[in-house]
């Protein structure tokens, strides 16, 4: 299965790649860099220093007043704008990779209150404005070294300008850098919800055009035949008859595409019974033999177990509609904390993401529950799919 994550070794292949060459008595590019980064230090240090005492701290004081955590929440937002200058300049001179964060989704958090609660409790600004206000001391002894250094102890400055640099390097990566699993998964989710947004939005239109289109249409027919009938009972209780009992058909043809609807959102036998039970259903419908096993000691929450019920329907469907197989199989089990499906069959293969059969969509939804969906399918088969859901505890 691919990796979700980034490994250790690229993690470390990466700081590898940051890392300058070693200091030498001559002065060479990465050494200019480095002294005019230790020179830049003291006007950076005044600038957020400054900017710190002045913003952050009269916003601290007037937080008795009403203006007091807007004027907060303004000045660590800024801060954040200072911080991305300050990765800038050390990714130009000091050639460190840092990675910018995330931005605050301000749109999404609803009104002013939960808007501003956001801002003041955003760890990049406020690591950033520990950042600037630490940095005045060392932005005064680095800049007047280095300078001093430059007249007075040239020869070995290129390895004093390598040491202070170092330090340097280790308060941006551990200041002004982001957690990068936590931004990765903030991202990740902002993603997600948008797939279910839009999932839940594209279910509710085709339980909308079902209903308009198949019940409702013959429900209308329905009630229009037994106002006819009602009409002719006297005159023509024959006809009138006959019309009734096409009526009668049309009930059962309307209470058959809302069972099917029914079942298309939530079906009784799942709630009921488990996977099992549901998938053994599933699979008799297929125009495929399928041998179905379900190893699990107990049920999953409503969540997962829907999740995975139509997911095993919509391959199957697939296996039906495309595969040209002979025979199918679908397995589930659990693994320490995730659930496992797995359904193959002997088709003609050449399944992919792009196929037009749904396997982005599958893609998608399982990945909006930090799910994950793998295929294998060569041309010529067999093809044989492997869905992970994480696996939760039902609850009652």
């Amino acid at each position: 299965m691919t990796e979700k994550f980034p490994s250790a070794s690229a993690a470390v292949a990466d700081r590898d790649i940051d890392r300058p060459p070693p200091a030498r008595l001559a002065y060479d590019a990465h050494t200019w860099k480095e002294i005019a980064h230790l020179l830049a230090n003291l006007p950076m240090a005044l600038l957020g220093f400054v900017y710190v005492v002045t913003v952050l701290t009269t916003g601290a004081f007037l937080t008795v007043t009403v203006i007091g955590f807007p004027l907060l929440a303004v000045g660590l937002m800024g801060a954040r704008r200072l911080g991305r200058l300050e990765r800038a300049r050390a990714r130009k001179l000091l050639g460190v990779r840092v990675d910018e964060p995330s931005r605050l989704p301000l749109r999404g958090a609803g009104g002013f209150f939960p808007r501003l609660w956001m801002a003041l409790k955003d760890p990049v600004g406020w690591r950033t404005a520990l950042y600037d206000f630490i940095r005045l001391p060392w932005g005064i002894f680095t800049f007047v070294l280095t300078l001093t250094s430059l007249f007075v102890l040239w020869p070995v400055l290129p390895f004093i300008a390598r040491g202070l640099a170092n330090v340097d390097r280790a308060m941006v990566r551990g200041l002004l850098s982001p957690s990068d699993e936590l931004e990765r998964r903030i991202a990740e989710l902002e993603s997600d919800r948008g797939v279910v947004v839009d999932t839940a939005a594209a279910d509710l239109r085709r339980i909308e055009r079902d209903l308009h289109d198949g019940a409702q249409a013959r429900l209308v027919n329905l009630a229009m035949g037994l106002g006819l009938a009602k009409e002719k009972l006297l005159e023509d209780p024959d006809y009138a008859a006959a019309m009734v009992e096409e009526a009668h058909g049309e009930v059962k043809l309307a209470l058959q595409e809302l069972r099917d609807l029914a079942r298309g959102i939530h079906p009784a036998v799942l709630t009921d019974r488990g996977l099992d039970a549901a998938l053994s259903a599933v699979a008799s419908r297929c125009t495929v033999p399928v041998k179905v096993t379900v190893d699990l000691e107990s049920r999953p929450a409503e969540a997962i177990e829907g999740i995975a019920y139509f997911t095993v329907s919509e391959l199957l469907q697939n296996v039906s509609k495309h595969s040209g197989a002979k025979s199918a199989s679908v397995d589930v089990w659990r693994t320490e904390e995730r659930l496992l499906i797995q359904v193959a069959d002997d088709g003609r293969g050449g399944a992919h993401l792009d196929g037009g059969t749904g396997m982005r969509g599958l893609a998608e939804r399982l990945d909006a529950v930090d799910g994950l969906f793998v295929f294998d399918s060569p041309p010529g088969g067999p093809t044989v799919i492997t869905a992970e859901l994480p696996w939760r505890d039902r609850r009652g």
